[in-house]
């Protein structure tokens, strides 16, 4: 599939928002466009994330990928999290999201980030097919907690 990517702006949260609802359902959540709306909304406008957006051929938005700027403190140096990354169902298989990870990997490089992170179910068995094709490494070294609140 033909796609253009390039790092989405304000102007298209009505672009990415549905992408990205379909994305937290992926997760198990449930379908709520307008907070899918504000969220992409707040977070390009107050310049707390990156998403890069992949465009079809036809401007139809087929998949993004979104990056959290971050610091490691072992590193000493910044990192960006790569928190979301969703192609949709119709344009699967044909390299979106290799492409989608790739161009974040660029930005990230290009931003002067030394590594990029990640994590993802257990179950994705795809996505997790494509980091390792990409050269990302399970991390075997540390565990991963959260704290809900």
């Amino acid at each position: 599939m033909t796609v253009s990517i390039r790092q989405a702006t304000v102007g298209d949260v009505e672009l990415v928002a549905p992408l990205f609802d379909a994305y937290r359902q992926f997760y198990r959540q449930p379908a709520d466009l307008p907070r899918a709306r504000r969220f992409v909304a707040d977070r390009l406008s107050q310049r707390q994330s990156t998403v890069l957006v992949a465009q079809a051929a036809d401007a139809e938005a087929v998949g993004f990928v979104q990056l959290y700027p971050c610091f490691s403190s072992i590193r000493a140096a910044p990192v960006f999290i790569l928190s979301d990354l969703f192609v949709a169902p119709s344009a699967r298989g044909g390299g979106v999201g290799r492409r989608l990870m790739e161009a974040a990997a660029r930005f990230a490089r290009a931003t002067g980030a030394v590594g990029l992170e990640l994590a993802t179910a257990r179950n994705n068995a795809p996505a997790q097919r494509l980091y390792e094709s990409l050269g990302w490494q399970r991390d075997e070294v540390f565990y991963q907690y959260g704290l809900d609140l």
